[in-house]
């Protein structure tokens, strides 16, 4: 009996340990545009003139993933752009990235806790051409910590995301292009 005991004290143990916060670089590939200084005829700053058509509010229930939950519903209202307003709710597992260098190519650490529980405390971002680009700011009891939203964030209690949706006459092709410079 006494080695049944150790034996499942030890299985606990390790299940809890393999189920903590999991930090791994990556490097993104390598491209020509890495090298090429930036352009003169790029602006430092431009502005898009646009206007909201409407508001959408989003709320997704517990176990959902999040970043998932977010592009079915892009594609289910059929918006084409959009900002992300706002977000909050709860989840209890985290998945981001946030970016670990300062020069090309790119690292970004990618943060993983599948027993993460943590409040979604903000959310912000774009919806692109379609495609969700998602920040989100989460905070436990002893730290505020987030980055670019990644799948594998699973809704808690629940999530409460606001869609400010643009006319698609905007033009967002460039927006987050890291080689428009």
């Amino acid at each position: 009996m006494k080695k049944v005991l150790i034996a499942l004290t030890f299985l606990a143990a390790a299940t809890v340990l393999t189920a903590q916060e999991t930090r791994t670089e990556k490097t993104s590939a390598p491209s020509a545009d890495d090298a090429r200084p930036n352009s003169d005829t790029v602006p430092a700053g431009y502005a898009i003139d646009t206007k909201f058509e409407r508001i959408v509010v989003l709320r997704f229930k517990y176990d959902t993933d999040l970043l998932a939950g977010l592009e079915s519903m892009v594609r289910q209202q059929k918006i084409r752009h959009a900002v992300i307003l706002a977000g909050i709710g709860s989840v209890r597992s985290y998945h981001f990235h946030s970016v670990s260098n300062r020069g090309f190519p790119s690292k970004n650490i990618h943060v993983t806790n599948p027993t993460g529980a943590a409040d979604l405390v903000s959310m912000n971002g774009y919806v692109i051409n379609g495609r969700v680009h998602a920040h989100v700011t989460f905070a436990d009891g002893d730290k505020a910590f987030g980055g670019h939203l990644e799948p594998g964030t699973t809704v808690f209690t629940f999530a409460i995301v606001t869609l400010g949706v643009l006319g698609d006459a905007a033009n967002f092709d460039r927006l987050d292009d890291k080689a428009y410079r």
